[in-house]
């Protein structure tokens, strides 16, 4: 990237282009002489492996197109890669529809408007290029010369429309854009927060000013339900009278109450009395996006809204400069070309949700070492791994961790996800019980992996918080987790790999320090006990090198002969009793190793903790935090990950142990064999997290349209006490001592008039072809808005490959997860923002749609969604109620995808199970007005037409 620049092309015109467009069913083609071209699929092939035809997403034409794979740039032109490069880190949805959005042009309607949309679109793209007043020059040409040595078809294009008034600067220059970002400061704490409570009609008066703001005419309607709820919300916000007891409140809110508002009211009251110490977590980034967006009204002014509010992921979201900088050489000029663009506009450097378009790698999927990738992840751009140096990085002082970091630290309110709250504070709270040997002067709020713990917590999308604290309180030791800890001390074994191992991160304080050199020795040398590189392959032959393979290795036969035999293309697991000797042999044999282990990385986290206090007169703030933050790595795998493994290990010999459930497990993808482990979970994950979390905090708000389980019906005004045990059960509220406040705000959608329930009681669940035609023919019958859930990826599949080019023929666009070349995030905007499409997929759709409005008029279940009875599952059910426990996750499923479809006053929809195997005790989770209607598959289909078709606007 830094030799001489290629000879710049000569400047080109966008004449003697072509522009193709396909749908699911047949292909369109704007030929250089600006006639529309109908074509086959081995045309349409042709042109897109041609570099003079245009297209929009080029993987999704493709697979429209039935190819399985097209190479990408110096093939064809894809404009959404020029629209990333002219508008970088603005929101576009990969589609000729959205893109005429961006860029607000007439929105096609038909096949032929998008294939002349492309067109107009290039050239409006171009034509800004060429404005004086275009707000994104900066280093365009730099860039754009740079990019062509990648064969970046767009490059002749924009150097040839840029002003040639412009002097000639190098192509090395372009993708040094951490030079042009601005650096944190250091500031002085801002201390404890001061504990003053709020009251209810404090909170009621800042809702309407909220509302007041929100509104465009600048005067808005009160809900007497959403004052209420914001009202009840408020009483977390009090000074907690004890210790490990918070005022928590559990708020059940049905749709429409105006749930993010009604929070915010008394979050945002109370930062300002009283200073940060607020933390709203949600489950999902849209609603993250959500919330967000809610808190712009609020601080008007960008500037002030940067300082009041900050959005906060793990640190694997955002982009690391240091290996964006080392990936230059190794990654194709084009993709990191696009993320230079974005660097340089991005609002926080957040790469997984955030301003970065998603649709990027998707794009670009070739490496420059001739390695497909097709995400993030496989780029190697985010600090997945823990490998980061802190304050030795040349780029410390510009990262965008460090300073979200600390913003987050002095900002009223800190937007943030289940799973990182339930990480951070449980790390937090491990770490408050080490003894620490710091002298006054050490400063914890200057260390740079400090989580100072919020006072007050508000969880949104709260019937989530169970499955979270699963996730963040279970341990695995598993192939992946252990090679991941040899790489993280040893680094890279592989010269065609890249990282930072251990001594890299220590080799400043090793000069004259024999004792953490030696301790440093010890540990590089008791890695080699972990798994390294190819470890599935000489497991699965029976050639396992050093004890965790030797372990695995027992555990994958193990498995093979204890699990019920389903084909090696899927995943298998079995329970660990009764053990076999030849399995606690290799226990003892790595429990031995990982001792060995975290001997001496605990040793060295010792010293550094001797450091800074030996040192702490002379020692700067940058290296004191560097010091402590490696400290904390060190103890976090020293003292919590491997004394877990051991424990696991142990429990091997003496039977299991009480409130967890283990397991061994072989994962498997695409029928490949990717991990093998052992596996431990909380029967009940609340327990930690109550622990962790709620018991540290002064005040918690848990909320959701869905907390509350109704097995006998009457969800309606309905506060008894069995309503509500299992929600304080799956949030941890049973576990505290103070009982806590429980409200319930009823949705106030006419859900009799506005929806209607449909049991398909006539259609073969097992019937392939039946399934397909019941989904086609309710869509059609429902003229697209369409959402199909399945409980098995392999049905989805089908079914999408019998409707795709149906629905295309009647004008019904659909797209589906697992098979459409996007992440599922575009996918339903996407689906959003398409009035008559239609969409396909499972649980995380479900759980992720938002979709207000006609987008979203019918729901359809292929099967009742029964959770998977798998080892975890079964101990859970019979410690949490047998069957009740099953039907309970089941109804909670219903009721949140029910909740989908009215989203405003004026929306209508449709429910269809098409499992006639549906219990009506399941559907005790639906608004108790409501008719459940089990109909044959003709009389459906006619109800849905009279309920949503024409005749019915």
């Amino acid at each position: 990237m830094t030799s001489d620049s290629p000879e710049q092309p000569e400047p080109s015109s966008p004449a003697g282009l072509r522009f193709l467009v396909a749908g699911a069913a047949h292909a369109l083609c704007l030929d250089e002489l600006g006639e529309l071209v109908e074509l086959e699929t081995p045309e349409a092939e042709k042109l897109i492996s041609n570099g003079s035809t245009v297209v929009c997403h080029g993987p999704f034409t493709a697979k429209r197109l039935g190819l399985k794979h097209v190479q990408r740039s110096g093939t064809h032109l894809d404009i959404l890669e020029l629209f990333a490069f002219i508008r970088p880190a603005q929101f576009c949805l990969p589609t000729v529809r959205g893109l005429a959005r961006a860029l607000e042009l007439p929105l096609p309607l038909t096949l032929e408007d998008e294939a002349m949309c492309l067109h107009d679109s290039m050239l409006h793209l171009l034509n800004e290029l060429k404005s004086p007043n275009y707000l994104y020059s900066g280093h365009v040409r730099s860039l754009a010369m740079a990019m062509a040595r990648g064969q970046w078809g767009w490059s002749p294009y924009v150097l040839a429309a840029l002003p040639t008034d412009q002097s000639e600067p190098s192509a090395a220059l372009g993708f040094d854009v951490w030079s042009k970002l601005g650096e944190w400061e250091e500031i002085a704490p801002s201390g404890e927060p001061d504990i003053v409570g709020i009251d209810a009609d404090e909170t009621r008066r800042r809702l309407e000013s909220l509302l007041e703001l929100k509104s465009t005419a600048g005067s808005s309607e009160v809900r007497p339900a959403q004052s209420d709820y914001a009202a009840e919300i408020s009483k977390a916000f009090q000074p907690r009278r004890q210790a490990g007891q918070p005022n928590i409140v559990l708020a059940e809110a049905g749709t429409g109450i105006g749930k993010t508002l009604g929070y915010i009211a008394p979050a945002s009251l109370w930062s300002e009395l009283n200073g940060p110490g607020t933390w709203v977590s949600t489950y999902t980034k849209n609603l993250q996006r959500q919330v967000d967006d809610e808190l712009t009204g609020l601080y008007g002014d960008p500037d002030r809204k940067s300082r009041k509010v900050v959005v906060r992921k793990g640190r694997e979201n955002y982009l690391c400069l240091l290996n964006y900088q080392e990936n230059l050489a190794r990654r194709n000029p084009v993709i990191m070309g696009l993320i230079a663009r974005w660097i340089l506009y991005s609002r926080n450097g957040d790469l997984i949700g955030g301003d970065f378009p998603a649709w990027i790698t998707a794009l670009t999927v070739q490496s420059g070492a001739g390695q497909t990738t097709t995400s993030l992840n496989g780029l190697g751009l985010t600090d997945r791994r823990g490998e980061c140096i802190y304050s030795a990085c040349q780029h410390y002082r510009k990262c965008f961790i460090e300073k979200a970091t600390r913003r987050s630290r002095r900002a009223d309110i800190v937007i943030a996800n289940h799973a990182l709250v339930m990480y951070q504070t449980a790390a937090e709270t491990f770490f408050q019980k080490i003894k620490r040997r710091a002298s006054a002067q050490e400063d914890e709020e200057q260390s740079s992996g400090q989580f100072n713990l919020p006072i007050n917590y508000v969880f949104d999308e709260g019937h989530h918080l169970f499955d979270a604290a699963d996730g963040a309180f279970s341990s695995h030791l598993s192939g992946l987790e252990t090679s991941e800890l040899r790489r993280w001390i040893r680094g890279p074994e592989d010269q065609r790999s890249r990282g930072r191992g251990l001594r890299s991160r220590l080799d400043d304080f090793l000069d004259g320090n024999n004792e953490i050199e030696n301790a440093l020795n010890a540990a590089l040398k008791a890695a080699g006990a972990l798994c390294g590189g190819g470890w599935t392959t000489r497991i699965s032959e029976g050639r396992p090198d050093g004890p965790t393979e030797a372990f695995l290795h027992e555990i994958h036969a193990y498995v093979l002969a204890r699990s019920p035999g389903r084909g090696d293309g899927f995943s298998q697991e079995a329970a660990p009793w009764p053990v076999t000797d030849d399995v606690l042999a290799a226990a003892k044999g790595l429990e031995t190793a990982l001792k060995d282990l975290a001997s001496p990385l605990t040793n060295i986290a010792r010293l550094l903790r001797e450091k800074l206090d030996d040192e702490s007169k002379k020692l700067e703030s940058s290296t004191r935090s560097r010091i402590d933050a490696l400290a904390k790595s060190l103890e976090r795998r020293a003292l919590m990950t491997i004394p877990a493994w051991i424990s696991m290990l142990t429990s091997l010999k003496v039977g299991e142990q009480d409130g967890f459930v283990d397991w061994f497990g072989l994962d498997r993808a695409y029928g490949r064999l990717f991990d093998v482990g052992m596996h431990r979970h909380w029967i009940d994950p609340t327990i930690p997290f109550a622990e962790a979390v709620l018991e540290n905090a002064h005040g918690v708000v848990i909320t959701s349209a869905t907390l509350r389980d109704h097995p006998n019906g009457s969800a309606e005004n309905a506060d008894r006490p069995d309503d509500w045990v299992n929600a304080e059960m799956r949030t941890g509220a049973s576990h505290l001592t103070l009982p806590a406040i429980r409200r319930s705000f009823q949705s106030p959608f006419n859900y009799q008039d506005q929806t209607r329930v449909i049991v398909v009681n006539d259609v073969a669940r097992d019937d392939p072809n039946a399934v397909a035609a019941a989904y086609r023919e309710l869509f059609i019958a429902s003229g697209g808005g369409g959402l199909g859930l399945f409980t098995a990826i392999s049905r989805l599949r089908n079914v999408y490959e019998k409707l795709a080019t149906y629905l295309d023929d009647c004008g019904i666009p659909l797209y589906a997860q697992h098979v459409d070349a996007m992440d599922t995030g575009t996918l339903v905007d996407i689906f959003r923002s398409e009035v008559d499409a239609c969409l396909l997929g499972t649980d995380a759709v479900r759980d992720g749609v938002d979709v207000p409005g006609k987008s979203l008029r019918l729901i359809v279940f292929d099967r009742v969604p029964w959770p998977r009875p798998d080892i975890l599952h079964k101990a859970r059910r019979e410690h949490f109620g047998g069957r009740h426990y099953d039907d309970m996750i089941c109804r909670l499923k219903l009721k949140q995808a029910y909740g989908r479809l009215v989203r405003r006053s004026n929306d209508r929809g449709v429910f269809v199970m098409l499992d006639s195997r549906t219990p009506s005790r399941l559907l005790s989770a639906l608004p108790e007005d409501v008719e459940i209607l089990r109909l044959g598959l003709a009389d459906a289909i006619a109800t849905v037409d009279a309920f949503l078709g024409p005749q019915a606007e």
